[in-house]
């Protein structure tokens, strides 16, 4: 999958599967546009050849104004998410709040303004959001994000009926747990990691390189039929 020349908003962009995702999309010919929290993640993408700016995807009215200064971009990546391990009973609303506003306002946020500005255009585009399994299963422990998760999952099938029509299609790709620094964090304990693991059918947890490949597909013309797919991307487990 070539992206020569397309400019491709990328959120999330500074660590696990947003972070393989902007060395592939660069391998590819793409200009990537990086949104992230940290610092330290800018300059480090910067210095891999992306375009890259800090905001806070909690910050509802940062995170608009980041979009919109990212604009006018070919494909949106919408790849940020955040998780809270904390069991039913003990979810605070704190935390709830927070897991909404990264992992289910922000997508709808950002791609609003890169929805707008394609539109205005008179462009066709391609928005690929990074669920997660979660959003189809109860995962104990894992309240919020189950819930965030679940609303991107409608929020994307809302967006692809409204925005197919206007030449942008919206699809959704739902790993199982994919080995980066925040699923080791959820899934170090091998007590708790075995009932997952069990399972899947090819026995292991995905690498970031396995989702990136078919958020890429996703968003080429090679899945140009494509549109309003929730896609697991999970050895098997939804089979399980």
């Amino acid at each position: 999958m070539d992206f020569t020349g397309k400019r491709v908003l990328l959120t999330g962009a500074g660590k696990g599967i947003g972070r393989v995702l902007a060395e592939m999309l660069l391998a590819r010919g793409a200009v990537v546009v990086a949104l992230t929290r940290s610092a330290a993640d800018v300059a480090e993408l910067r210095a891999m050849g992306a375009e890259a700016h800090q905001v806070d995807l909690a910050d509802a009215v940062a995170t608009r104004a980041a979009a919109r200064a990212a604009c006018p971009c070919d494909y949106l990546i919408s790849n940020a998410g955040t998780t809270e391990l904390q069991s039913f009973l003990e979810t605070t609303t704190e935390a709830f709040d927070h897991l909404m506003a990264v992992n289910t306002r922000a997508p709808m946020i950002v791609a609003q303004e890169y929805a707008r500005d394609v539109i205005a255009r008179g462009a066709k585009g391609a928005i690929v959001n990074v669920s997660s399994v979660a959003s189809f299963v109860g995962i104990p422990d894992h309240a919020a994000y189950c819930a965030s998760k679940a609303g991107v999952d409608g929020l994307m099938r809302v967006m692809a009926k409204e925005l197919g029509p206007q030449g942008i299609r919206v699809n959704n790709v739902n790993p199982t747990v994919t080995l980066t620094p925040m699923a080791v964090k959820a899934w170090s304990d091998p007590a708790k990691s075995a009932g997952m693991l069990n399972r899947i059918p090819l026995g292991r947890f995905a690498e970031s390189a396995e989702v990136g490949e078919v958020v890429l597909f996703l968003l080429s013309d090679a899945a140009s039929m494509m549109n309003g797919v929730s896609l697991p991307v999970d050895g098997g487990y939804m089979i399980a």
